[in-house]
């Protein structure tokens, strides 16, 4: 079931910075990929791009454009019951 979201300029623009920088991590590259998939988009998140944002989230290293990119990443995640 799909929700009606997708990543706004401002959140791709954050993934955009994140993907460029060479001190991204891994989980935080994975995260700014998959919001930017869903620039314009209506695809949903993947079980594994979630729980790479929820990593980026969670880290205390992460810069705030990653955490942006990893909060609109899990914003769009498919919820099933």
């Amino acid at each position: 079931m799909s929700k009606n979201e997708r990543t706004g300029s401002r959140a791709a623009s954050a993934a955009s910075k994140t993907l460029r920088s060479s001190s991204s991590s891994k989980s935080a590259k994975s995260a700014a990929g998959s919001a930017l998939s869903q620039h314009k988009s209506s695809n949903v998140t993947s079980a594994r791009a979630a729980s790479a944002a929820s990593k980026t989230l969670r880290s205390s290293s992460s810069s705030k454009s990653a955490k942006s990119a990893a909060g609109s990443t899990l914003t769009q995640r498919s919820r099933r019951k």
